[in-house]
C-alpha cells in the first residue's frame, strides 16, 4: 500500500497534512532483509497509476526483486492513513482504503508452491490473509504443510480495522498452525483471541518449530520445539515513532536464521532491527553495519541490559560505545 503519514500528532480530523510513504508488511520485511545483504522477492498486485508506479520503484529500489509483481488496470494501488500515535493506544486512528484494491484480487493462482524451487524462506502475514476470500486461500495454500517446501514465517499482524467481524479473526490461528516460524504480539493475542501470556499462547500453537512472542520494550520469548522458552530483553530504545518495529522485529530475526545464528541472537538481531525502525520518523530504517549488529548481539547479559540506542545509532559514521 502506500501509506499516509501525519505531518503532526493529533486526530485525522486536526492532521492538515500527510508524507507520502510505502507501507505493508510482507514489502517491509523483504525491503529491511534487502538492505541487510539478502537476496528478496516480493510478490503482490499493484494498481496501474501513479501509487503502483511508486510503490514498485520505491521497493526496488531497496534491492527486492519486483519482477513477480503484477499491475491491475482495472483495480486501484490500495492506501491508508494513520495518526502518529503507537498502535496500541487507544488514540490510534487508522483508515484503510483498499477494498477493490489490486492487492485485494491475489488468489492460490497468484503464487504457487511450484514457484517456490529455490527459496529458503517465505514470508506471510496475516494482513493479507483479511484483504478478500482470495487472498485468504492465496494464504491457506501457502501455508499447508507438504513435503520440499521452504521454511514458512508468518506474521499473525492482527488488524482489528481489518476484521469487522472480530470472532473471524481466529483464522489467523488456524494459518499460524502451518507455519515453521510464527511471530505475535502478547498484546494481540489477548486482543484477538484472548491468549494472556506467552505460555498461554504457546499451548495455542504448538505445532509452528518456532514461536516467538514480542513484548514490546520488555522484549521477547522464543519458544523452540519442546526446549524451555528463551527470554530475551529488549535494549533500551529512544523512540522517535512508535511504528514498524514488529516488521523490523521479523526482518532482523529472519536475517540471523538464515545465518543459522543461535535463538538468542536472533532474536537480539530482532531487538536491535526494530531499534532501528524506532529511531526514524517512519516504517522502515536503514540496518545498523552488519559487524557492529554482530558485535552487539554478542555482549554479556549484564552489557546488553545497559545497551541505549537513540537516533542515529545506525549510521556508518556513529558508533555504539559498548556498555
Amino acid at each position: 500500500m502506500v501509506t499516509f503519514l501525519p505531518s503532526r500528532p493529533g486526530r485525522l480530523a486536526e492532521v492538515p497534512s500527510f508524507t507520502r510513504t510505502i507501507g505493508g508488511a510482507e514489502s517491509n520485511v523483504a525491503c529491511a532483509l534487502a538492505a541487510a545483504g539478502h537476496r528478496t522477492r516480493w510478490v503482490s498486485r499493484v494498481g496501474a497509476d501513479g501509487f503502483g508506479d511508486h510503490l514498485v520503484a520505491t521497493i526496488a529500489a531497496y534491492g527486492v526483486d519486483t519482477s513477480a509483481v503484477r499491475r491491475d488496470p482495472l483495480r486501484p494501488t490500495g492506501i491508508y492513513f494513520r495518526t502518529a500515535t503507537d498502535r496500541a493506544s487507544g488514540t490510534h486512528e487508522v483508515l484503510y482504503y483498499r477494498t477493490g484494491s489490486a492487492a485485494s484480487a491475489m488468489s492460490p493462482d497468484t503464487l504457487r508452491p511450484a514457484d517456490l524451487t529455490g527459496t529458503r524462506v517465505l514470508h506471510l502475514s496475516g494482513i493479507t490473509a483479511a484483504l478478500s476470500p482470495g487472498c485468504l486461500d492465496l494464504t491457506r495454500a501457502l501455508t499447508a504443510r507438504r513435503p520440499g517446501r521452504p521454511l514458512v514465517s508468518f506474521d499473525i499482524n492482527h488488524r482489528p480495522g481489518l476484521w469487522p467481524e472480530p470472532a473471524r479473526a481466529r483464522v489467523l490461528l488456524d494459518l499460524a498452525r502451518g507455519a515453521d516460524l510464527v511471530f505475535t504480539g502478547e498484546d494481540e493475542a489477548a486482543d484477538a483471541f484472548g491468549l494472556h501470556g506467552p505460555g498461554a499462547i504457546r499451548a495455542a500453537l504448538p505445532e509452528p518449530e518456532v514461536l516467538v512472542v514480542k513484548r514490546g520494550a520488555d522484549g521477547a520469548v522464543v519458544y523452540a520445539g519442546g526446549a524451555d522458552p528463551v527470554e530475551v530483553p529488549a535494549p533500551r530504545v529512544d523512540v522517535v515513532a512508535p511504528v514498524g518495529a514488529g516488521d523490523a522485529f521479523a526482518a532482523g530475526f529472519l536475517s540471523a536464521t538464515l545465518r543459522g545464528l543461535p535463538l538468542r541472537a536472533r532474536a537480539r538481531h530482532g531487538h536491535l532491527a526494530a531499534a532501528a525502525a524506532l529511531t526514524v520518523p517512519g516504517d522502515l530504517a536503514p540496518p545498523p553495519p552488519r559487524d557492529r549488529a554482530d558485535r552487539l548481539a554478542d555482549l554479556d547479559d549484564a552489557a546488553w541490559g545497559r545497551l541505549h540506542l537513540g537516533p542515529g545509532w545506525t549510521g556508518e559514521d556513529q558508533e555504539v560505545a559498548t556498555p
